[in-house]
């Protein structure tokens, strides 16, 4: 496939493929519900204070969620933001396209043609993209099916967003606002790193993070060192260590990730936390913005309203910041649906497991009336965010990452790693939900670490995922 198309082309290709695609579907009627689809980046799922975490405040997050039902275990199908975004809009695992990491491929026209934005807009919909993209270079939003409302991620943003909702709106809408915070906790240890090894700064353009991790970085008014860290800084979480028996390869990380393992001190761990609290509190604030608008329009009422972010951080868990490994830090995102009079309120789904990249499309397709593309392999969480009962809901789902597959099961995790001895591990998440014993190794679970190896196998298979095949190869 020649993917040197020029953009207009390619676009022209999409909107005519996309029209095709949902040719005699029925039109979004006015009754159909607008949808708003928040997402922030790189927040895990512990960090709002309604899941009781003291260490910070997060009233508009908080606001969806009583409002609405939040699902506890709902993952990220690729914990790093380019796999986990291509992800959400075209509702197929990373694996599908051949993404990894953060070095997408070109993503076919006829695949694009079939994603979020186009699917709404053939039906009838408005369909509006604001903020922070990250997808591999041959998407945008107009290839997508959306208006390019702002490229901003942060205050520009909100207020753009606000001001949409304020707009008379003849049709129903999906907005889409993607906001880049508390992303900004990545360059802490990245200017660390380089800082500690007299190195050439990475990222070097990227100012507006640097300001906003200084801001983040910086304590309390009048408050001395000593008094921050006994009385205002978060403390190190309770499973700072090594997992016992980890897979080789984490241990082998270099670069800025390793450096910090190795180096940083209890306070430079600390403080980090502190700043992704202020991060996280800061995002909150332009999401609350949003909020505001929605309701003092009366589009509360009429408006699905779901929010989730592409993946999480390992927070000072086993040792580590940024993202990419299946950790529940890492890879465990929050997820809020709310509906006011037709979700319950304040509901705490901890019984259904979420895959919050590829069950996105399928769900606003179904508030939305449209018949989402056949094969995908998610679905619908609509009639489980009704507080309707699903007796066929999955049983495990996957989580794919850059050097690894996962599968979680409601009772264990199971994680198969390439690189060096031990590369598999075994966790059982009611005994251990953090994630400090691996009992991969151990003759005791030698058939639930069969069990898990088969299911794995199975879904890789179900994908052709050549990426997991060569993992499960070795095991």
């Amino acid at each position: 496939m020649d993917h040197t198309i020029p953009h207009l082309s390619r676009r022209g290709f999409v909107a005519g493929a996309a029209a095709q695609a949902v040719k005699g579907q029925p039109q979004a009627s006015r009754k159909a519900p607008n949808i708003l689809y928040i997402m922030t980046d790189q927040q895990h799922a512990g960090m709002m204070s309604c899941t009781g975490n003291r260490w910070l405040k997060t009233p508009a997050m908080d606001s969806l969620a009583k409002a609405g039902t939040r699902f506890e275990l709902a993952y990220s199908s690729n914990p790093v933001c380019m796999p986990a975004r291509t992800s959400m809009m075209t509702g197929r695992y990373p694996s599908h396209f051949g993404i990894r990491g953060n070095q997408g491929r070109p993503i076919p026209p006829e695949e694009q043609a079939h994603a979020l934005g186009n699917l709404l807009r053939g039906s009838g919909y408005r369909t509006v993209f604001g903020g922070k993209t990250h997808w591999p270079s041959s998407m945008t939003p107009e290839s997508i099916g959306f208006e390019y409302l702002t490229a901003d991620e942060r205050d520009e943003l909100a207020d753009k967003c606000a001001g949409f909702l304020r707009e008379r709106h003849e049709s129903p809408f999906l907005l889409v606002a993607s906001f880049i915070n508390p992303h900004d906790i990545c360059y802490m240890a990245i200017d660390a790193y380089t800082r500690a090894e007299n190195l050439p700064a990475m990222y070097p353009k990227n100012q507006t993070e640097r300001k906003c991790v200084a801001a983040a970085s910086a304590l309390p008014p009048g408050v001395s060192r000593q008094e921050f860290f006994a009385s205002h800084c978060p403390p190190l979480p309770p499973n700072h260590g090594a997992t016992e028996g980890e897979p080789g390869a984490y241990g082998q990380y270099g670069s800025f990730r390793g450096w910090a393992r190795r180096n940083w001190s209890a306070e430079d761990w600390r403080l980090h936390r502190w700043a992704y609290c202020r991060l996280t509190e800061s995002v909150d604030s332009q999401i609350g913005r949003v909020l505001e608008a929605l309701r003092a329009t009366g589009l509360d009422r009429t408006t699905v309203v779901i929010f989730s972010s592409d993946h999480g951080d390992m927070d000072a868990s086993h040792g580590f910041e940024h993202k990419s490994l299946p950790y529940e830090e890492s890879a465990r995102v929050p997820f809020i649906v709310s509906w006011p009079g037709h979700i319950p309120a304040g509901a705490i789904d901890r019984r259904h497991l979420v895959s919050s990249c590829v069950d996105l499309l399928p769900t606003i397709c179904d508030y939305a009336g449209v018949q989402a593309p056949n094969g995908l392999p998610g679905r619908s969480i609509k009639p489980v965010a009704s507080g309707g009962t699903v007796s066929d809901w999955r049983r495990e789902l996957v989580i794919e990452c850059s050097g690894g597959r996962c599968l979680r099961t409601r009772r264990y995790k199971y994680t198969v790693w390439e690189g060096p001895v031990p590369r598999e591990m075994l966790i059982d998440m009611e005994k251990d939900p953090g994630e400090m014993t691996n009992l991969a190794a151990k003759p005791a679970f030698a058939s639930v670490l069969a069990d898990h190896r088969r299911l794995l196998r199975q879904h890789i298979e179900s994908r052709e995922d050549n990426y997991g095949r060569s993992l499960l190869s070795t095991a």
